[in-house]
């Protein structure tokens, strides 16, 4: 059985490849071979500049499915995420939106990754796609039956692009507490939108609540990387290092520099 994929003891950097619109997609070009190249082309650009891992996404697949996407999806997700893995070496975690947590399980699985990005693990929140309710006891089954145990979940908490109002009375440092007894193997903690910082009060209360590692989800800036990294286990970056801090361009790759220095300053 393999082990499970563990953080570094400093702070760790993950930067993210929001993979072009894929087959079947509204949004999609008509070549997947395109789309590929792509991924690859950011990949090893994040690979040279340093950073401890990547995550794949398919955040241009607009209007989002929910729960459960096709199986082009997941299988081109799992052909690009295994090459980036065997290119670059690093750990890899995916996501499939929205709150297609079996489908990145499967994906994982066949693509040799390290981890999922959960949304929807404990507790349910209204996002743009209706109701999302909580997955933990279907996805850990899942895993089970797969014997796919060594890839870890990292699960989001009162994550972005949410209304949160129907577990109002439910604390971030509860719903912490919640995913760790439940089984997630990492917690993320985010703003309230894509590139929005997420509250530092957030994420130092998740930390008390939980033993698990703590990622940080989203709004990483040259800015902010200072007060978050001293805290956070590790921080997912997207927008900021892209040009024009637009999470749909290109990345940036003198921004990543300046936050890799950032990240490795005392």
């Amino acid at each position: 059985m393999k082990n499970k994929f563990s953080l570094k003891k400093r702070c760790s950097l993950f930067t993210m490849i929001h993979v072009q619109a894929l087959p079947g997609t509204p949004h999609y070009q008509g070549s997947f071979e395109k789309i590929f190249d792509q991924a690859m082309k950011e990949a090893l650009l994040y690979k040279c500049a340093g950073v401890d891992g990547i995550i794949i996404e398919n955040m241009h697949d607009t209007p989002y499915l929910k729960n459960i996407v096709g199986h082009e999806i997941s299988t081109a997700m799992a052909v690009i995420g295994r090459e980036i893995k065997k290119e670059t070496k690093l750990p890899v975690g995916i996501q499939i939106l929205a709150g297609a947590n079996q489908a990145a399980l499967s994906a994982a699985l066949a693509g040799g990754l390290d981890f999922i990005r959960a949304e929807g693990f404990v507790f349910a929140h209204v996002a743009d796609e209706g109701i999302i309710e909580s997955c933990a006891g279907e996805l850990l089954r899942f895993r089970k039956q797969m014997e796919a145990t060594h890839i870890a979940i990292w699960a989001d908490i009162k994550k972005k692009h949410s209304s949160h109002a129907i577990t109002a009375d439910v604390s971030i440092a509860e719903t912490a507490h919640a995913a760790e007894f439940f089984g997630a193997d990492a917690l993320i903690v985010t703003g309230t939108a894509t590139g929005q910082e997420a509250d530092l009060n957030d994420l130092i209360n998740t930390k008390k609540a939980s033993k698990l590692p703590v990622a940080v989800g989203s709004g990483i800036t040259e800015q902010n990387i200072d007060k978050f990294k001293s805290h956070a286990d590790a921080l997912i970056v997207g927008s900021w290092i892209k040009k024009d801090g637009d999470w749909k361009n290109e990345p940036d790759s003198q921004k990543l520099k300046i936050l890799i220095e950032k990240l490795l300053s005392n």
